[in-house]
């Protein structure tokens, strides 16, 4: 079973060509998890960002009742010595 000289060029060729590409896929895997990895990284701090945004509307929520009555409280004494005047 002898290769040719043109078999072995074929074999040569291909092989290098071969590693070639194993090589840049492991390259752009490496790449790809990186910038998942940071992705991952932006995601989680959104997230953090949304949880004590939400949270601060629950307070204003919690708190606009009592703002409101003290509000109007103030409004009536304000016209109530408005009148007295």
């Amino acid at each position: 079973m002898d290769l040719g000289t043109a078999q072995q060029i074929l074999v040569v060729i291909l092989s290098s060509f071969l590693a070639i590409f194993l090589l840049l896929g492991i390259v752009a895997t490496v790449l790809v998890i990186k910038v998942l990895k940071h992705v991952k990284h932006i995601t989680e701090k959104a997230e953090q960002i949304a949880d004590k945004a939400e949270a601060v509307s629950s307070f204003f929520q919690q708190s606009a009742g009592p703002a409101a009555i003290a509000k109007l409280i103030s409004n009536i004494v304000h016209a109530a010595r408005q009148t007295k005047k």
